[in-house]
């Protein structure tokens, strides 16, 4: 390639600290301009109120960064509940993406109860997936759907299900190939061709086949070269959002720490230098 490919490099703030002025420090000084807010001040955004909003809005602005999209936990509850129980908790989500002047906002496909299957769930899926695609439609919001063990949409062929079945513009994807690691998936050998049309945004992680463990990108078994080549060879421009999970995982996110936040972000840039790629 005569030019090479930058990406815009972004990564989950909360994984670092729970002070934004920590987060945002650290990801500057690992070349990023952008955060991924999943939570700030020990607050998730679904939580968020205009005060705290507003406060992050100002930290983030002074600190010349932008934000790559909201990460919330939108799905990420039992299908069992009302339509209209996502629905209104996203509203209040949509509100601080744009007062952060974040497009993209993440989302998850629902739990179920541990006796129903994923196809006892599949009509009930959708009627919530098409709620909330209807909702980013009217607030120009580009709904990032993330695959995500134990969810409907955790495998390939459910996660393609989605978004035909509700074929929405403003339903994307977001790709983790950690994600389907741990669901027993090759991400890029299984899933890639089927999806990629509709991935418009990179989460960074890997993870062991063996063990389900976390670990820095190129250090598992998750194809992150060959989904980066991927990317790099069909003019992917747009954002690459570390979420290392190397401390620990669980149900609303994971943490790393400044240390091991660095370690993940360097394994990337050694990874995408081989297919020269940079970020900034």
């Amino acid at each position: 390639m005569s030019d090479a490919a930058v990406w815009k490099l972004s990564g989950f703030g909360d994984e670092i600290s729970p002070d934004p002025a920590i987060q945002l420090a650290v990801l500057e000084a690992l070349g990023a301009r952008h955060v991924e807010v999943r939570s700030a001040w020990g607050v998730n955004v679904a939580d968020f109120d205009d005060e705290r909003t507003d406060a992050l809005a100002e930290r983030i602005s002074q600190a010349g960064f932008g934000v790559s999209a909201i990460a919330s936990p939108i799905g990420k509850v039992d299908v069992s509940l009302p339509v209209e129980h996502e629905v209104e908790r996203l509203r209040a989500v949509i509100r601080v993406a744009h007062r952060l002047e974040s497009r993209f906002v993440r989302i998850f496909s629902f739990y179920r109860a541990e006796e129903r299957t994923a196809e006892d769930i599949r009509d009930d899926v959708l009627v919530r997936m098409r709620a909330l695609a209807d909702l980013a439609e009217v607030e120009d919001i580009v709904l990032l759907h993330e695959n995500e063990k134990g969810i409907y949409g955790d495998v390939p062929a459910r996660v393609l299900d989605i978004v035909e079945s509700v074929g929405s513009g403003n339903l994307r994807l977001a790709w983790d190939n950690a994600n389907y690691v741990q669901c027993g998936v090759k991400p890029f050998s299984e899933g890639w061709r089927s999806l990629a049309p509709y991935v418009d945004y990179l989460q960074v992680k890997d993870a062991l086949f063996e063990t389900g463990e976390v670990v820095p990108a190129g250090e598992g078994d998750g194809e992150l070269l060959e989904t980066v080549t991927a990317l790099r060879d069909a003019g992917y421009a747009g954002f690459a959002s570390l979420e290392p999970h190397l401390a620990e995982g669980f149900s609303l996110g994971g943490f790393s720490g400044p240390a091991a936040f660095g370690r993940a972000a360097r394994a990337f840039d050694r990874l995408i230098a081989q297919i020269g790629v940079t970020t900034a």
